[in-house]
């Protein structure tokens, strides 16, 4: 019983830790792509603030097609992490694992 649950933990860790390296790797992509977006690497950021950004720049340039795939890969990934750390026998695994909501 001990070993299943330990299997657990480390399967749903290691989720988990795939879905944080997956956004950082996106939003690397995104900084290397738009480098005035000024985005860290390994930094998380909200990818609605990123599209209020560029909606509202003054020099109105047309976000390429690429770009906007990022963004929705960001919030999908963001959406589903969110989600999983919700989840009845996944939100203790976040809890001892240290996980908190992206």
């Amino acid at each position: 019983m001990g070993g299943a649950c330990l299997l657990f933990f480390l399967t749903v860790k290691n989720t988990l830790q795939k879905k944080l390296i997956l956004q950082r790797e996106l939003f690397a992509q995104l900084g290397n792509a738009h480098p005035a977006l000024g985005l860290k690497s390994g930094e998380l950021a909200d990818p609605d603030k990123i599209m209020d950004s560029w909606k509202t720049a003054p020099e109105k340039k047309s976000v390429p097609q690429k770009s906007l795939d990022l963004i929705r890969e960001l919030k999908v990934n963001r959406h589903q992490y969110n989600a999983l750390i919700k989840k009845a026998p996944y939100n203790w695994v976040a809890a001892i694992g240290g996980f908190h909501a992206i």
